[in-house]
């Protein structure tokens, strides 16, 4: 038989016993601290005499670290597979990703056959052992949105909830032996584990070859399907007169090993190098005799096996399955992914793509997502994006995306979420390195460490990367700046894949277009911000009667734009509610710890409007960005939203904005206070030009026409926009977004520095970038 190409593992296998009950616990630690990949537990659980096996697993994984965990093998009939698949994902979520599945053929199928409690025959025992992967595979399958349906005869669901998902591919492992159910195994199980013990010389041959037939038959590769043996023995003086025992008379003398180490390794050797067999579980309760084969037989079985296929045996030749091969989109190479790569790649048929499919509004399916963790792999994606300029290309930092431009349809997805390092760089000057995908909660909460903030977004989820590349209005805005006034360097791959330093010094107009137009020119690696010195801050909540809606935003933009720099006010409202009155959530920072002060600050935001609801907090600025759920996002649909920057809310604007909103076409209305200390800067030193606004206004629609018949109707009272927060790709956008004279520098500067359009998904300001 061939080599299968599986990491040679090692497991123990350990009965359950309730006296004393901890220890099982403690054979499964020695199994770690002896470097065992794997323990595993009988279940029977109508056995008095026996810990319950998911019961014992939880509380060996939760005394564990690093060590693997499995039933050896599950007895199906017994436990309800729906149940059985959210306990198994919940286990592995727990565990780190450490919970593995046999499944055996077990007996009393009779108590799940619904048509009158007779026994099952064995080839009705293997349909039901089928159908119950199939509702495992289904529960943990969250990608597919739609309830589970699986009309058994056995195991029946209609419209069961998928989830929750492991957090690692959940091996479905199957502990038989009858020729059907080798041929289930072969079409749909990962791996094939039976007991040397219960074997005759010739069954595994014949086994492995029954089983590469049915997956061959399936459509599969039969290297999916690792092959694991339970082993057992006893170590002593040679047998045979010291020689090798051959397989064959093992399995005669009912499968046990014996003599000393090397002979067990003579004895191995040819199941791994004949057989095929990947993974040796062995038997046994005794720790001296775990202990002799992890020290003496395990490491020399490798040194073995290496001789004799001349391979690495501590590598896994990852093969994938049919099921994943088949959702593979066209027009990408993905066999020419670099092994440099390979840990960091996604694709539609694995496990993890749910998890990085979509954004946290935006619903997405691309053809390969790399989840970077180096800056040498993301020199590496981006060169195998350019091998590929017909895909689209989508670079994410935190997974925000308002815009939607971090992920697209059947495209290349750079992840940049595991570049999340946050540094301190000089504690006298307040210099801090910060990657792209840290979350700005993230950030908060590690500056507050210093007594340091810095100005950001209103969302504690939003990744570095898009904000600080784009402007960055946050809480603190008209006190502090924008997030892109506190850059002092970055570190950017270039469209070419060269890495450069860019900062007043060096790289200057690469610089000045990183803060306000990064996404065009390359993507930021790093970050070097000067912070501010930010202690307790006065966060309201306030909520208004604006039945007056027009002379409401005419008095709270007024009341905002006299206010001291320390208050930096939001306000959000909504369609019209039939027979409500209109409401008006006002929320507010004012940088200051002292109550009058902040008494002092709210006072006239308070006179605007009759105040239905308040609260008004002293607590820290992270405290305030501590608003976001960690996690990964399950955005869906295409949201559309438009921007707009504006110098004041005049009456002509709040009237046409009162009636944008009394169509019900707007469900989502914001305007962010910015001015203050964004209009210090000149708007000729950043690519961000628009400093002299006091307020950006932002609106989300049900319907993409419909809103931009709307949005259009309010331009003649915008003086530019916030790219962030637009979705409409029409190329005046981008004469709105940038000065005829910034935008004419950024064309030139997008020549040289990107003159093939790499980076042309994300509003590019390139010439062909338009015309395509």
């Amino acid at each position: 038989m061939p080599h299968y190409g599986h990491r040679l593992q090692f497991g123990t296998f350990i009965t359950p016993v309730n006296a004393p009950p901890t220890a099982p616990v403690a054979l499964a630690q020695l199994s770690e601290r002896l470097g065992y990949d794997l323990a595993t537990f009988q279940d029977h659980p109508y056995q008095p005499s026996f810990l319950d096996t998911w019961t014992l697993m939880t509380w060996v994984a939760a005394q564990t670290e690093r060590i693997h965990i499995a039933p050896n093998v599950l007895n199906v009939p017994l436990r309800p597979p729906a149940v059985t698949a959210r306990a198994a994902a919940s286990l592995d979520l727990l565990s780190g990703g450490r919970f593995d599945l046999g499944l055996g053929a077990g007996g009393f199928w009779d108590a799940i056959d619904a048509m009158g409690g007779r026994r099952l025959t064995p080839g009705q025992a293997v349909d039901a052992l089928s159908e119950a992967i199939d509702v495992m595979r289904g529960i943990w399958n969250t990608g597919e949105r739609a309830p589970l349906r699986v009309p058994g005869d056995y195991h029946r669901l209609d419209g069961a909830k998928r989830g929750p998902a492991p957090l690692h591919p959940i091996p479905i492992w199957v502990g038989a032996y009858k020729p059907r159910m080798l041929r289930l195994t072969g079409r749909k199980a990962d791996g094939w584990l039976p007991s040397l013990a219960y074997l005759k010389p010739g069954d595994l041959r014949a086994g492995n070859a029954a089983i590469d037939r049915a997956a061959t038959d399936a459509g599969r590769d039969p290297r999916e399907i690792r092959r694991l043996l339970n082993i057992g023995g006893r170590f002593g003086a040679p047998s045979n007169g010291g020689s090798a025992m051959s397989p064959a008379l093992s399995l005669s003398e009912g499968g046990q090993l014996t003599g000393p180490p090397t002979q067990w390794v003579e004895q191995l050797l040819p199941l791994v190098v004949e057989e095929g067999i990947g993974t040796f579980i062995l038997a046994g309760d005794d720790p001296a005799s775990m202990q002799q084969f992890a020290e003496e037989v395990a490491p020399a079985l490798r040194q073995a096996v290496e001789r004799e296929l001349g391979i690495d045996s501590t590598v896994e030749r990852t093969v994938r399955s049919s099921i994943a091969l088949a959702k593979r989109r066209d027009g990408i190479d993905y066999d020419s992914v670099p092994d440099s790569l390979r840990d960091a790649v996604v694709e539609p048929g694995d496990l993890d793509f749910p998890r990085v499919r979509s954004t946290y509004m935006r619903g997405g399916s691309p053809g390969l997502v790399f989840r970077v963790s180096t800056v040498e792999q993301v020199v590496e994606a981006l060169a195998f994006a350019r091998r590929h300029p017909d895909a689209p290309l989508a670079i994410r930092s935190g997974g925000h995306g308002i815009s939607g431009r971090s992920t697209n349809d059947g495209g290349i997805v750079i992840d940049l979420s595991k570049l999340n390092r946050i540094e301190v760089l000089d504690e006298s000057t307040r210099r801090v390195r910060i990657q792209p995908g840290a979350r700005w909660m993230d950030v908060a909460a590690a500056l507050a460490e210093h007594g340091w903030a810095l100005s950001s977004g209103d969302y504690g989820g939003v990744g570095v990367g898009g904000l600080a590349t784009a402007g960055g209005i946050g809480w603190l805005v008209r006190e502090h700046g924008l997030t892109i006034d506190h850059l002092r360097a970055v570190e950017v791959v270039l469209a070419d894949g060269s890495v450069v330093r860019a900062s007043d010094d060096e790289n200057a107009d690469l610089f000045w277009a990183v803060r306000g137009a990064g996404a065009n020119f390359g993507i930021v690696v790093s970050f070097e911000f000067e912070v501010d010195a930010v202690g307790e801050v006065g966060w309201a909540q306030l909520a208004f009667d604006a039945s007056d809606t027009a002379g409401f935003l005419e008095r709270w933009g007024a009341a905002v734009e006299s206010a001291p720099r320390d208050l930096t006010s939001f306000l959000i409202m909504g369609g019209p509610r039939p027979g409500q009155p209109a409401i008006a959530q006002v929320l507010a920072v004012v940088d200051s710890d002292d109550p009058e002060t902040i008494i002092d600050r709210l006072q006239p935001l308070a006179d605007t409007a009759p105040l239905v609801d308040q609260s008004v907090q002293l607590m820290p600025y992270s405290a305030v960005m501590a608003n976001a759920q960690g996690g990964d996002h399950d955005g869906r649909g295409e949201p559309a939203s438009r921007s707009g920057l504006l110098d004041h809310i005049t009456p002509e604007f709040a009237q046409a904005a009162t009636r944008m909103l009394e169509t019900g076409a707007v469900y989502f209305f914001q305007i962010r206070s910015v001015g203050g200390a964004v209009a210090d800067v000149d708007p000729e030193a950043t690519a961000y030009a628009h400093r002299s606004a006091n307020f950006s206004v932002v609106a989300f629609g049900s319907r993409r026409e419909r809103l931009d018949e709307l949005w259009d109707d309010l331009a003649e009272h915008f003086q530019g926009l916030y790219l962030s927060f637009e979705t409409d790709l029409r190329p005046e956008r981008l004469d709105d977004a940038f000065p005829p004279a910034t935008l004419a520098r950024l064309r030139a500067l997008k020549e040289e520095l990107d003159p093939e359009h790499v980076f042309r998904d994300n509003f590019a300001v390139g010439r062909a970038a338009l015309l395509s």
